[in-house]
């Protein structure tokens, strides 16, 4: 196969060794679904958390599109997408490991102080901690870090140095379980009321009212909308997004009446209060706002 592209045969020999793979594209990115599986109309593919139907011949769904066949990476539709493809990737929760995945310096500074040494991958901006023993994924455990496993990719950028241990319990007390449907009584917590979001707390912002709230509605019904799961991650993207907004107010912004209409909002759709809390702090720090 003299005309295989380079990233195949490194990912047919990752695949002999049992880590599931697939290609990226431009942006370091999954490819996109087909027409047939957009919108995940085909169910998903059975290793997903929601087990499905899916034989779409072609790498959708993300990372629950990896696979260890030489066969399937090796059919048309893969070496169409490995000959534009740009990177690997691949399932550490499917290969049985755990990546923390430490996204700048002080993140690895805090793992260097506080978690089991393993083996190691550097990255663009950080470092990789790859563990032994697979566990629900999760991002924003904390500023600058997440645990990719079972229901996430990593980026593959070689083999790592050190001695792989096995996953520690410090990294799994990272990750709280989020609940993923709201109590049929109601919630079982209800954050502590806040005025919402006005110029009397946001006296340093250089945003008009209506400019933040709309940014503020826009994402409070992000939030809502995750009835299903994910409602916590949301609301840590959401924190992070519009806090990113006030990086160059001379401040207070008020985001701390922001992060309580977050909070509130995420806590009606079921996420535990100390979760939706923590994911809300993390990406109100993650912006680097300025705290009002």
């Amino acid at each position: 196969m003299n005309a295989t592209p380079e990233v195949l045969r490194v990912a047919l020999a990752l695949a002999a060794a049992g880590v599931p793979v697939l290609p990226l594209r431009r942006g370091k990115v999954p490819f996109g679904n087909c027409r047939t599986c957009r919108g995940n109309a085909c169910g998903g593919r059975p290793n997903m958390k929601a087990a499905g139907p899916c034989r779409c011949p072609a790498p959708c769904h993300a990372w629950g599109a990896a696979t260890t066949d030489p066969h399937v990476l090796t059919s048309p539709a893969w070496v169409r997408a490995w000959r534009a493809a740009v990177a690997i990737a691949y399932h550490p929760g499917g290969a049985g490991l755990t990546v923390v995945d430490l996204d700048n310096a002080t993140a690895v500074a805090w793992a260097r102080a506080t978690l089991p040494a393993t083996r190691t991958v550097p990255t663009t901006r950080g470092e990789h901690w790859l563990y032994q023993g697979a566990m629900p994924s999760a991002n924003a455990v904390r500023p600058g870090v997440d645990i990719k496993s079972l229901t996430q990719y990593a980026r593959w950028l070689g083999p790592g140095t050190g001695r792989m241990v096995a996953l520690p319990s410090t990294v799994r007390a990272l990750v709280v379980k989020e609940e993923t449907t709201p109590g049929r009584r109601g919630v079982a917590s209800s954050p502590r009321t806040l005025a919402p979001w006005s110029r009397q707390v946001a006296t340093g912002c250089r945003h008009t009212e209506r400019y933040v709230r709309t940014g503020l509605e826009r994402g409070l019904a992000l939030v809502r909308a995750r009835t299903e799961s994910g409602a916590g991650s949301q609301a840590f993207g959401v924190a992070r997004f519009l806090a990113a907004q006030h990086t160059d107010c001379p401040g207070p912004c008020g985001l701390a009446a922001i992060g309580e209409e977050i909070v509130t909002a995420a806590v009606t759709v079921g996420v535990p209060e100390g979760y939706a809390r923590r994911a809300v702090t993390n990406g109100l720090e993650a912006a680097g706002e300025r705290a009002a």
